[in-house]
């Protein structure tokens, strides 16, 4: 039998010392959390709700979810969790679904409706005085962007646990980053997870990313623990920019 409190202190264990490592929250912030209605941002409003309950009852939350226009009630059991869990909920309404694929018709729209869903959300966190916009990547989501990075654009690159957005004035923080993607499949299914309307939805390039790993761990198991610890630990890189430096030095590593 699934023992889902189990879980969810379970899941705290990782999700706090995110927070703690990475000062992601401190007395009297006002989080506003990012819910597409998914697993995971339903997985974070309720973590998030736990920790605040548990740990730092001084912080405020709000629930956004940023409505594309695909069809009408289609985040009412997320309104009904929010009510359930004691937090408030907006629900902002946009066309940005009929703007990307009937009006500009883009044959690439998640950049496009990516910008869009975050300027809806930022507009509605600022209007709000919220200072922090909490998403809900976890750790896969962590190497996927890596690996997006590495074969689209030739970077070593991700996103980070923590960043200020100046424009908005807004900081965006990752609490699930250290919590893998398969620690959160069990604990979603006892959430109220809508099913994502998006025409492209499992036909992205981060979804051909997610099978590229699929088919990695079938003989490497442990292949994206490996990625995200060469990535979470600077102590593990290795890097030309290390040599060059010994280099300068008259070191010629001979």
């Amino acid at each position: 039998m699934y023992n889902w409190c189990m879980e969810q202190n379970k899941l705290l264990s990782p999700f706090r010392r995110a927070v703690n490592d990475y000062n992601m929250i401190v007395p009297h912030d006002k989080i506003a959390v990012g819910v597409s209605g998914g697993k995971d941002s339903l997985a974070l409003l309720t973590l998030l709700a736990a920790y605040k309950k548990y740990f730092q009852t001084d912080i405020e939350l709000l629930a956004v979810t940023v409505d594309m226009g695909f069809c009408d009630g289609l985040f009412e059991p997320v309104q009904r969790y929010c009510d359930q869990l004691g937090v408030e909920y907006s629900l902002v309404k946009t066309d940005i679904g009929e703007v990307v694929f009937d009006v500009r018709k883009e044959s690439n729209p998640c950049s496009l409706c990516a910008k869009m869903r975050r300027g809806a959300l930022n507009g509605e966190i600022t209007k709000r005085g919220f200072n922090k916009l909490a998403l809900g990547h976890h750790r896969d989501d962590v190497v996927e962007t890596f690996l997006l990075s590495l074969f689209y654009e030739g970077r070593l690159n991700t996103f980070q646990p923590v960043s200020y957005m100046s424009r908005s004035g807004v900081t965006l923080v990752r609490p699930m980053i250290y919590i893998a993607e398969r620690d959160l499949s069990g604990f979603a299914k006892q959430l109220p997870v809508v099913k994502n309307p998006c025409p492209v939805n499992h036909h992205t390039e981060r979804e051909h990313m997610k099978q590229l790993l699929g088919e990695l761990a079938q003989s490497y198991p442990d292949v994206k623990e490996k990625f995200a610890n060469a990535i979470m630990h600077p102590e593990r890189y290795n890097l030309w920019d290390k040599l060059k430096s010994n280099l300068t030095k008259g070191d010629t590593n001979e």
